[in-house]
């Protein structure tokens, strides 16, 4: 590979590998564009579409970024903003879960439904939307509803899973899986103009006490529904979670929860 680690360099505008030079050296060289970028960053020369990330997040925190793999479980109205957001951010391996299709009602706050949309897996919407934004990102579509008995499977090898979900008892699997895994859990929900994250780390049991009154119920969002900036704004602050916990900044939201209410413009810190 130091062939192609001197030809980057050659390449490169100063520390940055423009797009056009990193798609020639994949095709020139038969090699992904995921092995290209992998092999910039561990050159220390930056990938140029990351170059507005440089003052917040560093060469060798974006390479830790490449190098993660995040599981979004759910594509609904947070999972699609969680996956565009992460995808533009440089996370290398994304597993995306959900079940579903696309259908009408989806059209008014899910970010990849369209009219030409309706009737296909959310999944697979996903992965054709990050092939498109960001060919170094991998996102493994999977068709499937995440419960205890397949959820071992689906973590397996994952750094930290991301909840998108709307169902209280599943979410609640989630926790346990990611747990007894020893994977962080970022937990988000919405409902109507409200809505709330958390950062679980292993050993601790936030959803639980989260959820202790209605471990068997269904979220808010089957009663108030939601318009289209409620999840946008909630699947932005998980995915400035997961950014934390991967490059080691800042402070997250470990045994406590943060609600947001977009109506009166009130954010209330709750202590676990």
């Amino acid at each position: 590979m130091e062939e192609v680690r001197s030809f980057l360099r050659k390449q490169a505008d100063g520390d940055l590998l423009p797009w056009k030079h990193h798609v020639f050296a994949s095709n020139h060289f038969g090699l992904t564009m995921g092995q290209v970028e992998k092999l910039a960053l561990e050159s220390d020369l930056l990938p140029s579409r990351y170059q507005r990330n440089r003052k917040t997040i560093s060469v060798k925190e974006q390479l830790r970024l490449f190098q993660t793999h995040v599981a979004v479980i759910g594509c609904g109205g947070l999972g699609c903003y969680i996956i565009e957001e992460m995808t533009r951010l440089g996370i290398g391996h994304i597993t995306a879960v959900d079940p579903d299709i696309f259908e009408e009602h989806n059209l008014n706050r899910q970010l990849y439904a369209t009219p030409s949309m309706l009737g296909q897996p959310k999944v697979e919407a996903a992965r054709k939307r990050v092939e498109e934004i960001n060919p170094a990102v991998t996102l493994l579509p999977l068709k499937c509803a995440f419960g205890k008995v397949n959820g071992y499977d689906i973590l397996k090898n994952v750094h930290i899973a991301v909840d998108a979900l709307d169902s209280i008892p599943v979410r609640l699997e989630l926790s346990d899986v990611s747990s007894e895994m020893n994977i962080p859990m970022v937990h988000g929900a919405i409902g109507g103009w409200y809505g709330q994250i958390a950062t679980q780390f292993p050993g601790e049991d936030t959803l639980r006490k989260i959820y202790n009154r209605s471990a068997n119920g269904t979220g808010v969002e089957k009663g108030l529904g939601n318009p289209s900036f409620t999840p946008a704004v909630i699947a932005s602050l998980q995915v400035a979670e997961v950014c934390k916990i991967i490059i080691g900044q800042g402070t997250n939201l470990a045994r406590r929860k943060l609600h947001i209410n977009l109506l009166d413009m009130e954010f209330i810190e709750i202590q676990y």
